[in-house]
């Protein structure tokens, strides 16, 4: 196990009625608020008007950014970025899935600095200061409510990094599953393989002696595989929703990755994808994953092995580490496919006309992973894959 520092500032409210809670976070942190969400499907199931109800009631000034989008831009932040600083913005409220979310972590950053938002996305620009903000989440996917990491897409330039700071991290968020509960099968689905590749890319590691962090992703990989089902036959379920809820914050809050580095190049080949098609983050990654782990078992296939035995139940009797692993690989693919996730770029009708394009922008900041160092005619095979 490596020397690590673990810290979580963020104050998580679980449950029903959670939504209380902004009665009293709220006016700690001053009367200029900007409401951010998405395209509108909070309007339809009835959370906005409940937010909107508190801040009335809270007799604050509040300003609107909504259309943030699934893969969300940063054009669609430095619009954010406008109204906070014309309008002096005391804090910045996020109401909606991992993307809302991650817009408003650069429009906290992009707020406190004269300049552009896509140099804090590229690193080119450290973030200093922030504004605070808030969450209200309501799809389980992608653990931005607990965490301080942010993906951001150039839309202009076709470009999709990720990047992170500790000064946005949320000061609280507030995790209702029933808000969850009208999320349609698609993106239900998407937020599963979301959060079990998150899990993945921090299983698949270099670090010796990791048995307790191993267990806790191989039981949270279980959990899900039980739950997720039964929750695509039942979505208005709560009690499925609530584990898949809690399940998405676990798997990215940085309590899997203590005392190991993860590997994360799926994440970086799929940001790439998304980013010259605009295809959901959850569907790239159904694609990408199994081709990743099939191109990487050589590596450690006792590590591939342990996964398959302990989360897939596969049968280890008189079968080597490797024949393990790829049974494991293929029970997974298998289960995605039961969900309804797609299995091939072609799904998307994406064929291989712009690979060596997709090579370029997965490998623009060098090579890639942790568990397995990357270049580019990897990336390559396993963008053939995934065909």
């Amino acid at each position: 196990m490596n020397s690590f520092t673990f810290k979580n500032p963020v104050r998580l409210y679980f449950g029903k009625g959670e939504i209380r809670n902004l009665k009293k976070e709220l006016p700690r942190y001053g009367r200029n608020i900007l409401f951010v969400y998405g395209g509108g499907s909070i309007k339809r199931n009835g959370i906005y008007d409940e937010v909107i109800s508190i801040l009335k009631e809270l007799d604050l000034n509040v300003f609107e950014l909504s259309g943030v989008e699934p893969n969300p831009r940063v054009e669609t932040a430095r619009k954010g970025i406008e109204i906070c600083k014309r309008e002096s913005i005391d804090f910045i409220l996020a109401v909606g899935g991992g993307s809302v979310i991650d817009c408003s972590k650069l429009i906290a950053a992009g707020a406190k600095t004269d300049e552009d938002a896509w140099q804090i996305v590229t690193n080119q620009v450290p973030v200093k200061d922030a504004l605070p903000l808030g969450t209200v989440l309501t799809l389980a996917a992608t653990g931005s409510e607990m965490n301080a990491n942010s993906v951001i897409t150039n839309g202009e330039t076709k470009e999709k990094y990720g990047w992170a700071s500790g000064r946005v991290y949320p000061k609280f968020s507030i995790l209702d599953p029933t808000y969850t509960k009208t999320v349609p099968k698609d993106q239900t689905v998407y937020g599963i393989v979301d959060i079990m590749s998150h899990v993945f890319e921090q299983y698949f590691h270099n670090a010796e002696n990791t048995l307790i962090m191993d267990e806790l992703c191989e039981g949270v990989l279980r959990t899900v595989i039980e739950t997720a089902p039964k929750l695509v036959e039942d979505l208005e379920n709560y009690e499925l929703r609530e584990t898949i809820l809690l399940s998405g914050t676990i798997a990215l809050n940085g309590m899997l990755s203590m005392g190991s580095d993860g590997d994360w190049a799926t994440h970086d080949i799929e940001h790439a994808v998304s980013a010259l098609y605009d295809i959901p983050h959850g569907g790239g990654l159904a694609i990408l994953f199994p081709n990743w782990m099939k191109h990487v078992v050589p590596v450690n296939p006792a590590r591939f092995a342990r996964l398959a035995i302990k989360v897939f139940q596969v049968d280890p009797a008189n079968k080597t580490d490797e024949e393990i692993a790829y049974e494991g690989i293929e029970r997974l693919r298998a289960f995605w496919t039961s969900l309804g996730a797609p299995s091939r770029l072609k799904d998307y009708g994406i064929d291989d006309s712009k690979l060596d394009e997709l090579v370029e922008k997965a490998m623009a900041n060098g090579s890639i992973g942790g568990f397995k160092i990357l270049d580019e005619n990897d990336v390559r095979e396993i963008l053939k894959m995934s065909l």
